[in-house]
């Protein structure tokens, strides 16, 4: 296991400190080619011009773009680099649709014009959420019963000020009653490069996954509330270059339970407790260089974490943890793109109470195939491979809707997948799926429309022979 976790931390090490080098350096300078002093075939620019946007600050889209008046670009590299600062803001989620032109040429001098579409910012929607991990859990193992859902309503402001800051606003009720608030504001200062959140978060539930068994998950219920959660947290965020990001989280959290859950498994929070408090303090870095930061297709992402839970007196759960998601998207021919991914973890000491050994099958950490199934731990490594080939991309002309949001593009992708993946506990009971390497693949259908969504629509089969259709609403790597 120590090797296994040495490997980890190899790993980690590795990918933070071998970053490209606009990942290291304080700020990548716009464009990379040098210009001698008697050559024309280059550009100047003269001014950033921004247009379209009316709740948006033009400092702040102007920031995105990273590119400044006095910047040269080579003729041979300008509609590279124009799509390339399009993309750019595109990827701040700000903008349904962004356009970049030259005007105003004279000589070797011009201006950059962006046109900006803004998208609707002011969201009120009801909830209706399931509350198992996945909706094939939720549906075949658990019979798609309504008990198992959450309703209510949440509340999103987003580009509040103007300058990317979103407030959410949480009140739920159904399998988990939860009230949560959350703020935050990427830039506080006049160079754009600092910001600040926070967060407030209180649920309790009538259920709650007390231990598991063969790999799947068991529950105890009773008709009073068995599980209460507090999470209080502040945030800090510093962006110099305009791929990487840093931010250091501090979150206060409270956890109890009721006596019955510490009689039947005593390991749930530890020693028998039926309340325990604990300080998360969590550093992460985050680079993306790729065409989207929704659905990549070309490019590199990764994000690197170091954090250690409980400090001082706020102790009552105690680990050292590092984190590495890393993925490579390549385009291999037109409209064929591949994908290699690998996501892991490793948690010191390996012995932790139930609540804290959340390895594989839980939020994105999981093996496509493996739906059904958990594999507890606290170091695990997941190996992700895609192929994908564009079948369709259309835009959809909606009736009865505003021109600015009347054009729906849909992209489609045929796709095939091979995961690999290993999970290790030191107490795996009877898991027969700790501690072991596992194996899964299939073929699927994604499909990719704005404001970020994404359905997949996937069929699998794992190592045991088990074969099924799995649906996600998220990016699989």
């Amino acid at each position: 296991m120590l090797k296994c976790c040495y490997y980890l931390l190899g790993l980690l090490y590795l990918f933070t400190c071998h970053l490209p080098a606009a990942a290291r350096d304080h700020a990548a300078p716009a464009f990379q080619h040098p210009v001698a002093a008697n050559d024309t075939n280059y550009l100047v620019v003269r001014n950033i011009i921004v247009t379209g946007n009316k709740k948006t600050r033009t400092s702040v889209i102007q920031r995105e773009i990273s590119t400044t008046p006095g910047d040269t670009i080579l003729l041979k590299d300008l509609a590279e680099t124009l799509e390339e600062r399009r993309k750019q803001l595109i990827n701040t989620s700000l903008f349904l649709n962004v356009t970049a032109n030259i005007k105003n040429w004279t000589g070797n001098e011009a201006d950059l014009v962006f046109e900006v579409w803004e998208r609707w910012y002011t969201f009120a929607f009801p909830i209706f959420k399931l509350a198992d991990r996945n909706f094939n859990q939720w549906w075949v193992e658990k019979k798609h019963s309504l008990s198992r859902v959450n309703i209510g309503v949440r509340g999103i402001q987003e580009n509040l000020t103007g300058r990317n800051d979103a407030l959410n606003a949480t009140l739920q009720f159904g399998y988990t009653q939860r009230v949560a608030f959350q703020y935050n504001l990427p830039y506080i200062d006049k160079h754009y490069r600092h910001g600040l959140g926070v967060l407030f978060s209180y649920s309790r539930n009538r259920e709650v996954n007390d231990s598991t068994s063969d790999n799947k998950q068991r529950f105890f219920r009773q008709d009073n509330f068995v599980r209460q959660v507090y999470t209080i947290g502040v945030n800090y965020s510093y962006r110099k270059a305009i791929n990487t990001r840093h931010q250091v989280f501090l979150n206060y959290n409270y956890e109890k339970v009721a006596d019955s859950v510490a009689l039947i498994n005593p390991n749930y929070l530890g020693k028998g407790r039926t309340s325990v408090r604990f300080v998360d303090l969590i550093y992460r870095l985050t680079y993306i260089k790729a065409d989207s930061w929704v659905y990549p297709l070309k490019g590199f992402s990764l994000t690197a974490e170091a954090a250690k839970r409980g400090i001082g007196p706020l102790s009552d759960i105690d680990d050292v943890r590092f984190r590495l998601n890393m993925v490579k998207y390549w385009q291999l021919r037109p409209k064929t793109f591949g994908a290699l991914g690998i996501r892991s973890q490793a948690k010191f000491s390996d012995e932790q109470p139930y609540m804290n050994q959340q390895a594989l099958g839980y939020s994105d950490d999981y093996l496509r195939g493996l739906e059904y199934y958990v594999v507890d731990g606290t170091s695990f490594l997941i190996l992700k491979s895609t192929l994908r080939q564009e079948l369709l991309s259309i835009k959809l002309k909606l009736p009865l809707v505003p021109k600015k949001f009347n054009m729906v593009p849909i992209r489609i992708f045929a796709k095939t997948y091979a995961d690999a993946g290993y999970a290790y506990s030191k107490f795996p009971g009877n898991g027969f799926l700790n501690n072991h390497m596992l194996y899964t693949g299939g073929v699927g259908i994604d499909i990719v429309s704005f404001y970020d969504t994404c359905l997949r629509i996937e069929y699998s089969i794992n190592q045991l022979g088990q074969k099924g259709l799995f649906l996600h609403t998220s990016v699989d790597m």
